[in-house]
């Protein structure tokens, strides 16, 4: 057991160092802003605050954990060693340059986003406006390279400091915007459609349409068969996340009660775990969200555990709170729709802290930091997927992180002409257990 002495001990000062402790180090520790407890203790320990109480090991803190509530921050990140930092501090008696206690607390809590701050075209927070994106270390799992740093100053000082054994892990997760391209879409919609296709000249896929609707040939959509027979090959926490929301402009699925669209969710549900991508206007709002959670719940007859936002739009803190009211357990929207890296700075899952409410709640929050779906424009060959992945893979293995990836099915259909996706995810699925 490790002791730590604060000048007090807060919500923001507990949930920090529960997260960068117990979640990333696997080291039990207990706090106290008693003197004498501190003194007393014979074990491992060190104090946090403005000043060392005496020759014990000392980090200095900055005020961020001992205050309530919006402020300005006046954050200047620098270069430390062979990671960046922020928060800087002055004492000579400090163990760290900076305060990495804030820095992480700064980060996982998304502060920034609940300053004024330039949303893109949709209203969502742009990577650009991230002090990971402008301090160039978003593309690092920077509060989990501190965490490791601070393990280092530990064992320095106690050799015999026990930590557990934490694993990395991987997650692969499929948003389903579209279960079928053709298939059970209703007759004014594929005629539409299929009008559409003659006008642009699509001859392929106007053949296409027409044989898949008199069933000669499979969906180019229905990818779910080669998912599930990789997961019948090594089995995976994989999530596959369906779009049940009403068809409007920005949600093209068919019905959620299309019995053919209940038939491959349940299928799907038998090998893989399955949660509700949250629709465009469910994000925010409560009564729109609870009508999909029910829909997702009568077709799996089990309770929603996972969400993921429509196009990564989470309006903090509301968006999240309307999961909690609902107890939906885990959610993956946590990375940004543009650029791919670290939203909050992390590759280990943490729980939602509420700024507001000054309160840990009880939402784990998945950070992925690769989305197909994000880089598909931008990403020309397998060659050039591959190493950003495997980038991505080494650092996180480095830090015993979670890597999670996001796809689509429509990402391994050969209608998006994309062929090389399904290699990639095979590459993935496959790669060693540590």
């Amino acid at each position: 057991m490790l002791l730590i002495h604060v000048q007090k001990v807060t919500p923001r000062v507990s949930y920090t160092f529960k997260q960068i402790c117990k979640r990333i180090l696997g080291l039990d520790v207990d706090l106290t802003s008693k003197i004498e407890t501190f003194i007393a203790h014979d074990g491992p320990k060190f104090s946090y605050g403005k000043q060392p109480l005496s020759k014990e090991l000392y980090f200095q803190s900055v005020d961020l954990l001992f205050e309530h509530g919006l402020n300005d921050v006046d954050i200047q990140v620098f270069d430390w060693e062979d990671t960046k930092g922020f928060f800087e501090v002055k004492h000579t008696s400090s163990a760290l340059p900076y305060d990495v206690f804030a820095a992480t607390f700064y980060l996982l809590s998304r502060y920034e986003e609940y300053l004024p701050h330039v949303k893109d075209a949709i209203g969502r927070f742009p990577a650009t406006e991230s002090i990971a994106y402008s301090g160039t270390f978003l593309q690092d799992p920077v509060v989990d390279i501190w965490a490791y740093k601070f393990k280092d100053v530990l064992l320095e000082k106690y050799p015999d400091l026990k930590f557990g054994d934490k694993k990395f892990r991987l997650i692969p997760v499929i948003s389903v915007d579209q279960t079928f391209a053709y298939k059970s879409k209703g007759i004014l919609r594929s005629v539409g459609g299929g009008i559409r296709d003659l006008w642009k000249l699509k001859l392929d896929q106007f053949t296409d349409r027409i044989k898949v609707t008199i069933g000669l040939k499979k969906d180019p959509y229905d990818t779910f068969d080669f998912i599930i027979d990789l997961q019948k090959r090594k089995k995976r926490k994989a999530k596959v996340l369906f779009g049940l929301g009403d068809y409007s402009n920005n949600e093209k699925n068919i019905s959620y009660n299309h019995p053919k669209h209940k038939s491959t969710i349940k299928h799907i549900a038998d090998y893989i775990d399955v949660g509700l991508k949250v629709s465009y206007d469910a994000v925010c709002n409560l009564s729109i969200l609870n009508k999909e959670k029910q829909r997702i719940e009568s077709i799996l007859n089990r309770r929603l555990l996972y969400s993921l936002c429509s196009f990564f739009k989470i309006k903090l803190p509301e968006a999240y709170r309307n999961f909690i009211e609902l107890e939906i357990q885990e959610d993956y929207s946590m990375g940004y729709s543009g650029h791919s890296g670290f939203r909050a700075g992390t590759c280990t899952p943490f729980m939602f802290y509420d700024l507001d409410y000054e309160v840990q709640t009880p939402l784990v929050v998945y950070s992925f930091c690769f989305s197909a779906l994000a880089s598909d424009e931008e990403i020309a060959n397998e060659e050039s997927v591959r190493n950003e992945i495997t980038s991505y893979i080494e650092k996180i293995k480095k830090v015993k992180g979670t890597f999670i990836p996001i796809f689509s099915n429509t990402t391994f259909s050969d209608l998006e002409g994309r062929p090389f996706w399904k290699s990639i995810l095979e590459f993935i699925w496959n790669l060693e257990d540590e």
